[in-house]
């Protein structure tokens, strides 16, 4: 009798360990069975919302599930993020996660949540340069040409972006480093009033998102003197990138989905599988392309990485320029 319990026992011990593990992966095979809500940490109608919106319905077939678009603005995108982090991590609450959660870490220093360790990377969506445009009246025409303007003319050049840390703004902190000038910050509140300013004339220069300069350099009412990446945009052949004078520049602005830390593997890897396949369809690179966006596709482990390297980077030069949120 005494081996017989004992035996009974160690049944009931394996039983008991292998159910969790069964369960979950059972779990996974049938995710998703009820609506994705996709926390957007933008208010409706900007560049990132529209992203959000085109990938989420290509996605929607792949998993056979509809994906609710869920706008939660506020405090510099640290309000949806916030959400997601605190959210049960089962797959049905996700982030578009973007180049401000990276600059955030940094930033703000008194976040009830930590971006990299709250937030689980899902897939990469796509990455795109900003676009340095100038008002026509300023004397200056090319990359070099600029900076020689600023070296001679120090403290003449305002720089205005969407706000204190933006991408915008640690773009143009970036080039001031790695330039050695030193242009005056003009915090706005949103890209598009610092556009405005600028058609006006009361700052020289904006390191814009495409959305919001492409058609003012094609009508040439503002000067494109640069995009931000690596290489030249199809869509702006003729305006150089920054890093065929600044030997390594880089910036971009990118987007991807992330999910609540402790998500199951099984479900990330579903979900990754699931956007990746919806980003090979050549009319959502189309649509994507329209803004300036190139398609960024990877597996969770490579966009955590990316996403690290980010954070890293953007944090020296926040650390360099002494930026405190507004």
């Amino acid at each position: 009798m005494m081996q017989l319990g004992r035996k009974r026992f160690m049944q009931l011990a394996a039983a008991a360990a292998f159910w969790p593990a069964a369960s979950r992966f059972a779990f996974a095979d049938d995710y998703p069975t009820r609506p994705i809500h996709l926390v957007v940490p933008v208010p409706p109608a900007g560049t990132f919302d529209i992203v959000a919106r085109l990938v989420a319905h290509a996605v929607e077939p792949h998993l056979h599930q509809q994906i609710v678009i869920d706008n939660r603005s506020g405090a510099g995108t640290n309000l949806g993020t916030g959400i997601v982090a605190r959210a049960a991590p089962d797959g049905y609450t996700l982030l578009l996660a973007g180049s401000p959660g990276a600059i955030n870490v940094t930033l703000y220093r008194h976040l009830d949540f930590s971006f990299p360790h709250d937030i689980a990377p899902v897939a990469s969506i796509e990455r795109a340069p900003l676009i340095v445009v100038v008002n026509p009246s300023l004397p200056a025409k090319t990359i070099p040409e600029f900076i020689g303007y600023a070296k001679a003319n120090p403290g003449k050049i305002n720089l205005g972006s969407g706000g204190a840390g933006s991408t915008g703004h640690v773009a143009g902190e970036l080039f001031n480093l790695m330039a050695g000038i030193k242009m005056a910050h003009v915090p706005y509140r949103g890209e598009a009033p610092a556009i405005t300013d600028l058609l006006a004339g009361q700052v020289q220069v904006v390191f814009s998102t495409p959305g919001s300069a492409i058609s003012y350099v094609k009508a040439g009412t503002l000067r494109g003197l640069g995009v931000t990446s690596a290489k030249r945009m199809d869509v702006l052949p003729d305006v150089p990138a920054i890093a065929e004078f600044l030997s390594g520049y880089e910036a971009v602005s990118w987007a991807g989905i992330g999910a609540p830390a402790k998500t199951p593997s099984e479900i990330i890897a579903k979900l990754n599988s699931a956007f990746n396949a919806a980003l090979a369809e050549p009319e959502l690179k189309a649509r994507l392309a329209e803004f300036g966006a190139e398609l960024m596709t990877s597996t969770p482990e490579e966009f955590g990485k990316f996403i690290a390297a980010e954070i890293e980077k953007w944090g020296k030069v926040i650390r360099f320029a002494n930026i405190q949120a507004d």
